[in-house]
């Protein structure tokens, strides 16, 4: 852990004094601020309760998206996985949503709904065909010899799937949200820069881009970077944490019982 810990710090301290000489390089703050303006202003704006009040308002959407994504992920996943139909029906769906761009869809969505809940669908939808395709993935791949014990126990629906196509399952899983978690958060944010809702960190970086604010837009780019990383380790840490209880493992292994 320490080592880890060491090297992170030592990759980021050489990535800060790169970024340190290209800026002395450039000598301009509105082309390029360093590292240290940047640091100064982040610390300055988070002295204020509206830069709190801008990142609740994002998190609040984006993160409404991801996890009413992967509730519909999951459950679609699910329903693909045993049913063939239901998998040649959806199929063209989640190929469209994958390769349209995301802008296409910014643009789109805001004939439709309001620009507050753009950032909100955004995410669902980069979410959502991720999600889907890991979980059918785990479940069509579920071991044949659980599923012929779990029925020589005579286990019932809801036992078979706590303990065998939950774990089963769970590594596609884990692996599809961890792809999907950053895409989504930098959809959202996106969206919020494009459609511009009042409060939101994508607003504060559109004000700074068309203000000529690099230090602020450098700042709010941090913000961003930030979160992202927070958000996929967390909600990665406390999935692994819960899915323990049905005997997950790195290795995807499984216990009957």
């Amino acid at each position: 852990m320490i080592k880890k810990i060491i090297k992170i710090t030592l990759i980021t301290a050489l990535w800060l004094m790169l970024w340190q000489i290209l800026a002395m390089i450039v000598g301009q703050e509105l082309l390029l601020p360093t590292p240290l303006s940047v640091a100064e202003r982040l610390f300055e704006m988070s002295l204020t309760s509206s830069f709190y009040k801008i990142i609740a308002h994002s998190l609040i959407r984006i993160l409404a998206g991801i996890i009413l994504g992967t509730a519909v992920g999951i459950l679609g996943g699910a329903l693909t996985a045993y049913s063939r139909v239901a998998r040649d029906i959806f199929a063209p769906l989640l190929a469209v949503i994958k390769a349209t761009p995301v802008a296409s869809f910014i643009i789109l969505l805001v004939l439709y709904i309001s620009r507050n809940s753009a950032p909100l669908i955004i995410s669902l939808m980069m979410v959502t065909p991720i999600v889907w395709t890991g979980v059918e993935a785990g479940i069509i791949h579920t071991d044949k010899g659980l599923l012929e014990m779990s029925a020589v126990y005579k286990m019932s629906a809801a036992s078979k799937i706590k303990h065998v196509y939950i774990p089963s399952s769970a590594p596609y899983f884990l692996a599809s949200l961890r792809s999907s978690l950053g895409m989504a958060w930098k959809a959202g944010i996106a969206a919020e820069v494009l459609l511009g809702p009042i409060i939101s960190i994508g607003k504060m970086i559109s004000d700074s881009k068309l203000s000529l604010e690099t230090t602020d837009l450098f700042a709010w780019t941090a913000v961003v970077v930030i979160l992202s990383v927070i958000i996929e380790k967390s909600t990665l840490f406390a999935l692994k944490k819960a899915l323990k209880k049905h005997s997950f493992d790195e290795k995807g292994g499984v216990a009957l019982g």
